[in-house]
């Protein structure tokens, strides 16, 4: 049964596109165009892909805490399996199955999910922060002599792939080509080479690992009881850094760029970094659309039809920015948001990421207190993508300052007890010797490549 569009929703065109630079430059005026259907409308993820995005909190939580009526296996999506979509399409990289915890229901789910969190939980949370504190001194040494920069491209971007690498325990070659094809895979670009590449270089990389373990994630996952094999292994990993390192760095941009502007108002002239983020999860969420559900049968889903096997996905952002939730987002209820999901498939690694941001945030703000935006806030561009909600850059200008602040970081930190010491609890090593950027010889190298040489332990 097709959906059909009600009188009340003439001038929105059936199946909004999602994957336009007007719906990346005001997503929620999409959102509220889209709630004239009711509690989810249909939407066009991409060229040739049709789904229903769910807009309505109590529609979306119900969804995502229904494990009877709703399969997170891609496997049943009916135009996928009948050719009606391309195998190039942009998006299937996220949206195509994978044995992972993410796309898979009942008694393997748990069993695939219990080993990423025993995994993540043997990570420190103070060690991460401590961690993360080096890095961000290094990459703000690198631009702090400018007087200007771009948050994104020379901060927000670098310092997650720079410290996932290390959690993950990942070679720097390959830290290049994971980090490289993962950002092409988010943006919809090249779609197949990329999801090659990345398969490529996980597939290395637990090679690496079962012969030679270490004290990381991958390791970790590797000699986890659940006894993962190798496709299962790269695709818990294909899962964990697309959840980390994209989502990561938008999660610190957009707060970035909350800060610098609300520094003009008399309002948020005292905002805290924790307000700025708990304002960008309600509003603008790092991962805005995602958790795609199948029904098992035709479904009505609060006057809304919707058929059996066909994609619907969770728009948190618009979820959260729900007229009926006007008390909660007022209050700023941090229990309340769905930036996290919520039900079983909810976000494993909630506590490490916010500890990742609060900590990048902080560190750069403390290094350059003068920050300032070098182009009006309208001006600034939003990356085009269904999935998520990214800038493009976020130009910045400041007082320049010497880039001295890693040798801090010099002097090797007391030594952890044996049974808690690991590769992500000990604080990189960093030499005192000169920033890179005025020794180093033109090389073949990625940047991250010849950075991550820095932090080796």
């Amino acid at each position: 049964m097709e959906l059909q569009q009600p009188a009340a929703t003439r001038g929105v065109p059936a199946g909004c596109p999602m994957h336009t630079q007007d719906f990346a430059a005001d997503p929620h005026g999409t959102y509220d165009r889209l709630r004239a259907f009711g509690p989810a409308g249909p939407v066009e993820l991409a060229p040739g892909v049709d789904a229903t995005l769910i807009t309505d909190y109590q529609a979306a939580l119900k969804v995502l805490q229904n494990t009877t009526d709703f399969s997170r296996d891609p496997r049943r999506w009916k135009a996928l399996n009948e050719g009606r979509i391309a195998l190039d399409n942009p998006v299937l990289p996220m949206m195509a199955y994978r044995p992972n915890c993410l796309f898979t229901d009942g008694a393997v789910h748990l069993r695939l999910r219990k080993a990423v969190t025993d995994s993540l939980e043997r990570l420190n949370i103070g060690r991460i922060r401590r961690d993360v504190e080096p890095i961000a001194a290094f990459l703000i040494d690198q631009f702090s002599e400018r007087g200007r920069a771009d948050l994104l491209n020379d901060y927000a971007k670098l310092l997650p792939l720079l410290l996932f690498n290390r959690l993950f325990g990942c070679p720097a070659d390959i830290g290049d080509r994971l980090t490289g094809s993962m950002s092409a895979m988010f943006d919809g670009k090249d779609a197949l080479r990329a999801n090659a590449e990345l398969t490529a270089c996980l597939m290395e990389l637990i090679t690496i690992k079962r012969r030679e373990p270490g004290e990381d994630v991958t390791s970790w996952l590797i000699q986890h009881p659940a006894g993962l094999n190798d496709e299962e292994l790269k695709d818990q990993l294909v899962m964990l850094m697309g959840a980390g390192v994209e989502p990561e760095r938008n999660l610190i941009g957009s707060a970035l760029l909350l800060l610098l502007t609300s520094r003009s108002t008399a309002r948020g002239a005292g905002m805290l970094t924790e307000e700025a983020l708990d304002h960008v999860l309600w509003n603008n969420p790092p991962i805005a659309n995602y958790a795609t559900h199948y029904p098992l049968y035709d479904i009505d889903l609060g006057g809304v039809h919707v058929d059996a096997n066909t994609p619907l996905v969770v728009s948190f952002a618009a979820a959260n920015s729900d007229p009926s939730l006007k008390d909660a987002r007022q209050a700023r209820s941090k229990g309340a948001h769905l930036a996290w999901g919520a039900g079983p498939h909810a976000c494993p690694a909630k506590s490490p990421s916010q500890v990742i941001a609060l900590t990048a945030i902080e560190a750069l703000l403390n290094a350059l207190p003068d920050l300032t935006l070098a182009v009006p806030e309208e001006e600034l561009q939003w990356r085009p993508g269904p999935f998520h909600r990214a800038l493009a850059a976020l130009p910045v200008r400041f007082t320049p300052t010497p880039g001295t602040r890693v040798a801090a970081f010099h002097a090797p930190a007391a030594p952890a007890p044996q049974s808690a010491r690991s590769q992500t609890a000990e604080p990189p090593r960093v030499p005192a010797a000169p920033a890179p950027r005025t020794e180093a010889k033109p090389a073949r190298k990625g940047f991250w490549s010849s950075v991550i040489d820095l932090f080796r332990v």
